[in-house]
């Protein structure tokens, strides 16, 4: 593979503009995760910044990669938080970290090839569907201005569909037609729209703002730790595990350099885990690879490690600026929903595009029974009830498809 050289000479000054450019790249979905879960945005922006910190030192700063909030576990987070609180959230969130850990042991013992044995595109594809449409309704009841569970309203409904409608239309409009550096970061854009709109119809409060101090300690979680919860969240990592191999293959394929020898796809899988548990343990969301830094990367030609090292350290500063938080905290239940009712279907469209992508074979009766079933029981609902514990939801999903992707038998060529 071609290399190409890292600007290893690049004065400090550039590198931290460089880095700065990165954190902004990733600065809409990182906090958008957060803001749709209930979580605190600051706790996402230190277990970003932290979280990369980690993955640098352990794969020895040789990729350039940014770790920010991993959307695969909006709609685990939110269910979670429901049935066993936040501090059970949490400690299940720090607990996924194991399942990175298990993997970058099979990845090193048994290289990459592992993974794909396990979860083929049948079954991963179906999974990240399911991630993207078992919270289609708390979408399209934000974006009418009820709460997620569509019981309380929040905003009038014709105030907070034009709101949400801004803010729908303008993520859209810069995601489709905009060129350059601004087609980056429509999700950005589009909150900042729909939230200038919130603010002319009065929607804004921003006396929380005004009584915020300017540097504050971030409110720690501290975790607990339920098998319930746990078992629960544990499958949930399949998909984003999957997500990071594609994501180093195609940050390799950018810079020239083949990142899966070295220094190894085991290392990066166990810098992710440490920065997932990392977020875990302090509240925050778990963290990944993100395709929009790639982007970034592959438009200004710069893939020196170093400045993904600022990027995290200026996450971390603001994870400290209390009155930017609390101007977070004050975007309406409307501004969201128009992002949510895109993001939710993004990530399903995701998961169709994995089928689509790998070929996958519906009319292969094994085929059909899995990517069938995995869709029914996730938008449905199921739940399997063991002696007070539920298995329901993504982590269902996730059971039944290895399950029936390792019992089917698969057709033996010319049958």
């Amino acid at each position: 593979m071609r290399e190409i050289p890292i600007q290893s000479a690049e004065p400090l000054w550039r590198q931290a503009i460089s880095g700065a450019q990165i954190l902004f790249v990733a600065f809409g979905a990182l906090v958008l995760v957060p803001l749709l879960t209930g979580l605190n945005p600051s706790l996402a922006l230190l277990g970003a910044g932290v979280g990369t910190l980690l993955f640098q030192l352990i794969t020895g700063r040789q990729v350039p990669i940014f770790l920010g909030s991993s959307f695969a576990f909006i709609a685990p987070i939110i269910f979670s938080i429901q049935t066993w609180g936040v501090p059970a959230t949490m400690g299940a969130l720090a607990c996924v970290s194991l399942m990175y850990f298990v993997f970058a042991g099979l990845v090193w013992k048994h290289g990459a090839e592992i993974v794909h044995r396990y979860m083929p595109p049948v079954v991963v594809g179906p999974i990240i569907m399911i991630i993207g449409l078992s919270l289609a309704a708390v979408g399209v009841n934000m974006a009418m201005g009820r709460s997620g569970d569509g019981k309380l309203e929040l905003v009038p409904y014709a105030t907070a569909l034009t709101v949400a409608g801004i803010s729908f239309g303008t993520t859209v409009l810069v995601a489709v037609f905009a060129r350059g550096f601004l087609k980056l970061v429509p999700i950005l854009c589009g909150v900042g729209a729909g939230y200038v709109a919130a603010i002319l119809f009065g929607l804004v409060d921003f006396a929380a703002v005004g009584a915020a101090p300017w540097f504050v300690l971030p409110q720690f979680v501290t975790p607990s730790f339920e098998l319930a919860a746990i078992l629960f969240m544990l499958p949930v990592a399949l998909a984003p595990a999957i997500e990071h191999v594609g994501d180093v293959l195609a940050i390799g394929g950018v810079t020239g350099k083949d990142y899966t020898e070295k220094p190894g796809l085991h290392r990066t899988l166990a810098g992710d885990g440490a920065g997932v548990l990392f977020a875990g343990l302090v509240g925050g969301p778990p963290i990944t690879t993100y395709s929009e830094v790639t982007g970034a990367l592959t438009l200004t030609k710069n893939y020196n490690p170093a400045i993904m090292t600022w990027a995290a350290v200026f996450a971390v500063i603001l994870a400290f600026f209390g009155k930017f938080n609390a101007l977070l905290a004050s975007i309406p239940v409307p501004v969201m929903g128009g992002i949510m009712m895109l993001m939710f279907g993004s990530v399903a469209a995701v998961g169709l595009n994995t089928l689509i992508k790998a070929r996958v074979d519906l009319e292969e009766p094994r085929n059909l029974v899995i990517v069938s079933s995995v869709l029914v029981m996730g938008i449905g609902g199921l739940a399997l009830n063991f002696d007070g514990m539920t298995l329901q939801g993504v982590s269902l999903c996730g059971v039944v498809a290895v399950v029936l992707n390792l019992i089917l038998p698969r057709v033996r060529a010319g049958a």
